[in-house]
């Protein structure tokens, strides 16, 4: 099972982007999310919505604590610009994720210094700054070695007709 944790959600300044991080995380393989911050009955329709419609079974829940989330039975992955260069630990990542559970971490506000502590690695896709959405999922593709992307999403009431030009949505 892959969780992705946001960590520090505003509702205010991290609406579209939360929303952005847990439809990556459904899209790219995670089984679920979880955000810490400020509840947000919004982002969980919105991402509710987007499943019923697209199909699979993410799941999205709100934490009081992030402490008690990453205290779990598995590998938790911290993704950070101050990290270690993702490439060169993902065979070693991948190797020790066989079979556990996977939590990858990704900031909101500013991460407190416990968090780094608290991640197995802490990795940076790279070294300049950038979006947590993108990280996650260029992560993610790499986890599943492009397995991912011909993933089929159960219970999908809608599917994109792939088309050089032009937008086709068939209705299931």
């Amino acid at each position: 099972m892959i969780t992705v944790l946001r960590l520090g959600h505003r509702i205010f300044r991290d609406q579209r982007i939360s929303s952005h991080v847990f439809l990556v995380a459904r899209a790219f393989g995670a089984d679920k999310g979880i955000y810490t911050g400020e509840k947000d009955g919004s982002l969980e329709d919105s991402v509710a919505r987007a499943v019923e419609q697209w199909g699979g079974q993410f799941r999205l829940i709100h934490s009081e604590s992030w402490k008690r989330e990453a205290n779990f039975d598995g590998i938790k992955v911290h993704l950070t610009v101050y990290g270690m260069p993702f490439q060169d630990k993902m065979a070693e990542i991948r190797k020790r994720c066989k079979g556990r559970n996977l939590m990858v971490i990704v900031g909101g506000e500013k991460v407190r210094p416990e968090v780094y502590q608290a991640a197995d690695w802490n990795v940076a896709v790279t070294s300049q700054p950038h979006s947590e959405v993108a990280a996650l999922a260029l992560f993610l593709h790499e986890m599943f070695e492009g397995r991912e992307l011909g993933k089929d999403f159960k219970g999908a009431k809608l599917r994109v007709v792939p088309q050089e030009r032009g937008k086709k949505v068939l209705r299931l």
